[in-house]
C-alpha cells in the first residue's frame, strides 16, 4: 500500500485566485504521486466539485475558510490509521495541525510571513488581530518539521525559534525549458517596462505605476504593460489618480492573457517589475529571467532570493517609487551591466524546473516519514 499524504490549504489549484504557492504545490505532489497517495483538503468555491482526482492527487473541497478546519481535523481523526503525514499548508490561514496531529505525522509548509502585508491588504481590526498573532500561532509549530521555499522565509522560521535542522528548503520550479537564446523576442524600440499579476497595493503596482511616471519625465516614449486580472475599479480609484491624464494612453491593462502570450511580451519587455513587499520567491521573476528579461524587485523577503541579492536581477536601495525609477533608468541608460545582469538572471533560471522540486520533496519524504510505533507527542 502506498504512503499516505494528507495535504491541507486554503487554496487548491483550480481555486479562481490560485497564485504561486497553489502552483508550487500541485507541481510538487503531481511528481511524487506514482509512490504515493495524496489527498489534498481546502475549502469549497463556487463552480468547483467536491471532490476531483488530477494528475494522481484527490482534491476534497469543503465548507468555507472556518468550517473546513474541524472537518479536516475530523477527516484525520476518521482516516488517522491510514495517514502517513500531514502537511499544514499556511497562507496566512492554517489548520492547526499541532492540537490534533501526532508531531511525528505532521509538517508545516509556508511560503511566506505575512507580517506587514495584513496592514496593507486587511481592514482594521482583523489586520491588528492577524500581525499580532502571526507570530504565536506560527510558534504552535516550531517543535516540528517545516517545509518553505526560500532562505529568507527559513530566517524568518529562525527567528521565531525553529531551529536550522528543523527547516527545508524546497527549490522552486518552471514549468517550461528557459528558452535558448536565439530565441528570445527582440526588445521594444522603447524602453518597455512590465508588472505581472494581482492589483494588490501590497504587490506593488501603485508603486510601479508612480515609478513609471517618474521616469517618463525623463524617457517620454517609454510604455508600461500590466498583465493580470483587470480590476477596472481598482484602475479608476487607486491608479489613475497616480498618472496625468496625458500619459495614461502609454499604460496599456491587457488583462489576463494565454502563457505564450505571457512570456512572449516578457522577452520583448526591457524589464519585468515586481516591487511587492513580501513573497514566498516570486515566480514571475525566474519566468522572466527564462526567456532573457531581468526583473527589478524590492531588497524584499522572497525577491531578494530570486535575484540572488541583486547579482540576477536589479535590487532597489530602498522600497519606494523613487528607487524603482532610478534602477529603471539603469536598464535603459547602463547596457553593459543590463546585459550582464540579464544573462546571470538567465543562468540561474536554467537551475529551476519542477523535476527538481519534486526530486527534493521525494528525497526529503524518504528521509522523514515516521516509522512505525514512534511514540505520539503532539504541540
Amino acid at each position: 500500500m502506498k504512503p499516505h499524504l494528507l495535504f491541507l490549504s486554503w487554496r487548491d489549484i483550480k481555486h479562481p485566485k490560485a497564485g504561486g504557492a497553489e502552483v508550487f504545490t500541485h507541481e510538487m505532489l503531481r511528481r511524487v504521486a506514482d509512490d504515493y497517495a495524496i489527498t489534498h483538503i481546502s475549502p469549497a468555491f463556487e463552480g468547483g466539485h467536491d471532490v476531483e482526482f488530477l494528475d494522481g492527487i484527490t482534491y476534497v473541497r469543503h465548507g468555507t475558510l472556518a468550517t473546513v478546519i474541524p472537518y479536516a481535523a475530523s477527516y484525520y481523526y476518521k482516516h488517522a490509521s491510514s495517514i502517513d503525514l500531514v502537511v499544514d499548508q499556511v497562507n496566512t490561514h492554517q489548520f492547526f495541525t499541532p492540537f490534533y496531529v501526532p508531531r511525528a505525522k505532521r509538517a508545516l509548509f509556508i511560503h511566506q510571513f505575512t507580517r506587514e502585508i495584513w496592514q496593507i491588504n486587511v481592514k482594521r481590526p482583523y489586520a491588528w488581530l492577524g500581525e499580532q498573532t502571526e507570530t504565536p500561532r506560527l510558534q504552535l509549530y516550531r517543535h516540528g518539521r517545516a517545509l518553505t521555499v526560500s532562505q529568507s522565509t527559513a530566517d524568518d522560521l529562525r527567528s521565531i525559534g525553529f531551529s536550522k535542522q528543523q527547516i527545508t528548503i524546497l527549490p522552486e520550479g518552471l514549468d517550461f525549458v528557459p528558452w535558448k537564446e536565439d530565441a528570445w523576442q527582440p526588445k521594444e524600440p522603447v524602453p518597455t517596462f512590465l508588472y505581472v499579476g494581482r492589483m494588490s497595493a501590497y504587490k506593488g503596482i501603485d508603486d510601479a505605476i508612480q515609478a513609471f511616471v517618474i521616469l517618463k519625465q525623463e524617457f517620454p516614449t517609454a510604455k508600461f504593460w500590466v498583465i493580470g486580472k483587470k480590476d477596472e475599479r481598482y484602475i479608476q480609484q487607486q491608479l489613475d489618480p497616480l498618472v496625468p491624464e496625458e500619459i495614461r494612453g502609454d499604460i496599456t491593462y491587457f488583462g489576463f492573457v494565454s502563457a505564450e502570450e505571457k512570456l512572449e511580451r516578457m522577452s520583448r519587455a526591457t524589464a519585468l517589475l515586481f516591487p511587492s513587499k513580501r513573497e514566498g520567491w516570486g515566480l514571475t521573476v525566474s519566468e522572466a529571467a527564462a526567456v532573457g528579461t531581468p526583473t527589478i524587485v524590492y531588497d524584499a523577503p522572497g525577491l531578494r532570493d530570486a535575484v540572488q541579492y541583486g547579482m540576477a536581477g536589479y535590487m532597489t536601495v530602498a522600497q519606494s517609487p523613487g528607487a524603482l525609477a532610478s534602477e529603471m533608468r539603469s536598464c535603459i541608460q547602463d547596457t553593459e551591466q543590463y546585459d550582464t545582469i540579464r544573462y546571470a538572471a538567465y543562468r540561474f533560471a536554467q537551475t529551476l524546473h519542477w523535476d527538481n522540486t519534486g526530486q527534493h520533496f521525494r528525497n526529503w519524504l524518504q528521509n522523514e516519514l515516521p516509522l512505525p510505533d514512534v511514540k505520539e507527542e503532539y504541540v
